[in-house]
């Protein structure tokens, strides 16, 4: 099955995380995220993918070139953001005249049910979520897909757009579509013709994660990392103590009297210890340090990123070049309970986890014996100093 892969939007509702990176390369168990939806799509039956590329299209280009593929990899270049039916109709001349499919490259999929998708004619991915009101709910009527409501405020059921099509060879000829009501090209318009001429089957997925805010990167994370196979390549010491599914890449460093408990991964060139305490599904990216005395608890450390000496990090996300100074420590848990709220587009929003700590966006620094509450967003270059007490987004 050709298979078109959409990865040419920033992601607004990820930031401070994508001001210097696209969405679709934000790092998931090592790898960057759109890189886990080609790997899904080859193993379904992809037999060739298309990527549309877009802002910060250079980056994908060559996280995309610095791998060796089972099929075909094409990118493509969406000069103007102008929605997702203009992104495939981007794509459309690298395609033959037969069924294509169409995925998200900021979407994980689970293969099975993206293998079923790909089996299935035209056809769409289906979820049950809990909050239908925030994605396009599918109406189905004798079986078979009518149409998307996009976001109502009453949906008639809880089954949503995953975001994964298998379209005809006609729909090559629908892409030309109108502008929305918020300015965008829609791929849910070539949706709705298709349902007008096809008989469209909802596929239900096992497993569907949209990746679109930062605690779901924390989520992408945790799915991707129980998935690992335990490897040590780099350089642990005898004295270390690695617990469970752990990975070390080649040319990373595990000091004495370390403790890492799985599933946990170690990028290449990281440094880890002496006596620090890495637990819960923590990512660790290239070149990042976590020193001594440090507490890491499911979260995600990017490239280049330090937490030196004497800091609790838990469920959290640093950017690249953070620096937390010594004696930096996270709240992670409200007192009253309710789940954490962190600030998306301006608005804050539950993220509807007991346990949430702070996003940090490129570099951060800290001063010593700092002390940042729960749901705190710290943007690009902020800056924390000395024994302060951080309430609120700066």
């Amino acid at each position: 099955m050709q298979t078109v892969v959409l990865a040419a939007g920033k992601g607004a509702r990820m930031g401070p995380l994508t001001d210097n990176a696209p969405k679709p390369m934000l790092p998931v168990a090592g790898k960057p995220l759109v890189v886990h939806c080609l790997e899904h799509a080859i193993a379904a039956g992809a037999s060739r993918l298309v990527v549309v590329v877009g802002h910060e299209a250079d980056s994908i280009r060559t996280a995309l070139a610095d791998r060796d593929w089972d099929v075909p990899v094409t990118t493509v270049d969406q000069d103007e953001l102008r929605g997702t039916a203009d992104a495939v109709r981007t794509a459309a001349p690298e395609l033959d005249a037969e069924p294509f499919a169409v995925l998200n490259g900021d979407v994980l999929y689970d293969e099975a049910s993206l293998a079923k998708l790909y089996t299935s004619g035209p056809a769409v991915g289906s979820f049950r979520v809990d909050n239908p009101s925030a994605y396009g709910v599918l109406r189905i009527e004798d079986g078979r897909v009518r149409a998307v409501e996009e976001k109502p405020a009453d949906p008639q059921s809880n089954l949503v757009n995953t975001g994964a099509y298998v379209f005809p060879a006609a729909a090559l000829d629908w892409l030309a579509v109108g502008e929305s009501d918020r300015g965008e090209r829609e791929l849910t318009d070539v949706l709705q013709r298709t349902c007008e001429t096809d008989d469209v089957t909802a596929v239900p997925f096992d497993r569907w994660l949209d990746v679109g805010r930062p605690w779901e990167l924390l989520a992408a994370n945790e799915w991707k990392l129980a998935e690992l196979d335990r490897r040590i390549d780099g350089d642990v010491s005898p004295d270390a103590d690695l617990r469970g599914t752990v990975v070390v890449e080649a040319g990373a460093t595990v000091e004495p009297g370390v403790v890492i408990e799985g599933p946990t991964y170690v990028g290449e060139g990281a440094h880890v210890g002496p006596n620090a305490y890495v637990r819960g599904s923590t990512a660790l990216g290239p070149d990042s340090r976590a020193g001594h005395a440090v507490e890491l608890k499911n979260s995600v450390v990017m490239r280049d990123s330090a937490v030196p000496h004497l800091t609790y990090l838990g469920d959290s996300i640093l950017g690249r070049d953070v620096n937390l100074g010594a004696g930096t420590a996270v709240a992670n848990l409200r007192h009253d309970d309710e789940p954490v709220e962190l600030t998306v587009k301006g608005e804050r929003i539950s993220t509807g986890r007991r346990k949430f700590g702070i996003v940090c966006g490129d570099g951060v620094k800290t001063g010593i014996n700092c002390t940042i509450n729960a749901g705190v967003t710290l943007s690009s270059g902020a800056r924390v100093g000395p024994g302060e007490t951080v309430l609120r987004d700066r």
